[in-house]
């Protein structure tokens, strides 16, 4: 699917409604964030031309997102304002590393979900619930 075919919002329902068929086992709700994160990134830092695919790889999932500009993207520090900032960031945690390929006239981001994986726990333990009890 490209931007001529349709917005982010239909690239994250193609994309859910492909893997729901292809591969049920998949986390649909972070796929459906991560299409959204890649593709509105594309849309909005790289010209604004996008060509999303979504495909299986055994039991495993690789979203491209194909755009015209060679500039790297860099995870930024993230906005208290909701701003920007967030979309590589909640790319890795739900997917795990992104890859960035070059091509002629532009690059492709790459983010593969792996059968099984989850988004890392970041979260401390309190220190409350450590303590040991009287």
């Amino acid at each position: 699917m490209t931007s001529s075919d349709g917005s982010v919002g239909d690239a994250r329902r193609a994309a859910t409604a492909f893997v729901a068929r292809e591969l049920p086992e998949a986390d649909l709700g972070a796929l459906a964030l991560v299409v959204s994160e890649l593709v509105a990134n594309a849309a909005r830092h790289a010209g604004g031309w996008w060509c999303l695919t979504v495909r299986r790889d055994g039991q495993n999932l690789v979203v491209d997102v194909d755009d015209r500009s060679p500039a790297v993207p860099t995870a930024r520090p993230a906005r208290l304002d909701g701003l920007g900032g967030h979309g590589l960031h909640i790319v890795r945690e739900l997917f795990g590393p992104v890859e960035i390929l070059p091509r002629a006239r532009g690059k492709t981001v790459r983010a593969r979900w792996v059968a099984g994986r989850r988004p890392r726990d970041n979260r401390q333990p309190d220190s409350r619930s450590a303590a040991p009890q009287p």
